[in-house]
């Protein structure tokens, strides 16, 4: 079985969008995209610089769009599962047929904005923690004021907070913890930090009419597939302000009986994630076109 999954904010880099808009009708998709939510995808896809596309209000639809792109660029598939990480679930709603891409990239930008705002409250980042027991770890991050919001598996989890308690926590890395890395985001994403964002972000769904998935779609809360439309909604607003257990989502991949995981662009992070929690599964990152082909092998092996 195939599971679709779509990376989250901090995935991007500086021109990545670039070798996709050559592909026939890429680059008036992009454009209509833009359009549609007031901000030129293909320039911050293209020429901005790291800091440009590190603003929350733009590094989240463009990941969305980049992630609806490349996985068009397959052709007509079927997945056995789709998910995201964070902004990636709005990708996968994308996917999954919750949503159109119009009100993805629509619902997208309003989320952007929204979380950006509240970012600018307080000055707050995320840094990843590699390695060490979560037994360990979560306790010493809370004791830090800290909130492990994103729960990655493979030895990976991600503390949020002030500025001042990521550089306690540089100072005071739990025991077994490698290696103390800060993140490409604007704010601390997942927290309490991000709960202004919600109620704006739910006056946006208010707008949306949502349809029920056409394949399993597995939640960043709980890891649990959901079956309908405006429960996927509803989660998605609510887990701007909640932690990411993609480590749970991992364990539903299990037991669906994933084979093979094919992650959009800009891929990489999950794959990789999926190559330590996920022994003998077939993983592909899609960066650049020249991985469409092998790409279409896996979806013809495993789909």
């Amino acid at each position: 079985m195939l599971v679709l999954v779509a990376p989250g904010q901090g995935a991007q880099t500086p021109g990545f969008l670039t070798p996709w808009l050559e592909l026939p009708g890429a680059a008036d998709r992009v454009a209509a995209w833009s359009d549609t939510i007031g901000l030129d995808l293909a320039h911050y896809g293209t020429k901005a610089d790291a800091d440009e596309i590190r603003d929350t209000a733009v590094a989240q639809p463009l990941l969305v769009a980049a992630g609806i792109l490349s996985a068009a660029a397959l052709g007509d598939m079927l997945p056995g599962a789709v998910a995201g990480h964070s902004v990636g679930e709005i990708t996968a709603a994308s996917f999954a047929g919750v949503l159109d891409d119009t009100a993805a990239l629509t619902l997208v930008r309003k989320r952007g904005l929204a979380m950006a705002e509240a970012a600018a409250i307080t000055e707050t980042g995320m840094s990843a923690l590699l390695g060490g027991d979560p037994e360990v770890t979560v306790p010493h991050l809370e004791k830090l004021g800290l909130t492990p919001a994103n729960v990655n598996g493979a030895g990976q989890i991600v503390a949020a907070g002030t500025l001042e308690q990521l550089a306690a926590l540089n100072e005071d890395k739990p025991e077994g913890v490698r290696k103390v890395v800060a993140l490409k985001v604007a704010g601390a994403f997942h927290t309490h930090h991000m709960a202004p964002a919600v109620d704006k972000l739910a006056a946006a769904a208010q707008q949306l009419t949502p349809a029920d998935p056409k394949v399993t779609y597995v939640s960043n809360r709980d890891g649990q597939a959901v079956a309908s439309g405006a429960e996927i909604v509803e989660r998605l607003v609510g887990q701007v302000a909640n932690p990411v257990r993609w480590d749970l989502c991992m364990r539903t991949f299990q037991e669906l009986g994933v084979t093979a995981l094919l992650e959009v662009c800009p891929g990489g992070t999950l794959t990789g994630l999926a190559k330590r929690a996920l022994p003998g599964v077939q993983t592909l990152a899609l960066k650049t076109p020249d991985d469409l082909d092998a790409a279409r092998e896996l979806i013809a092996e495993h789909a």
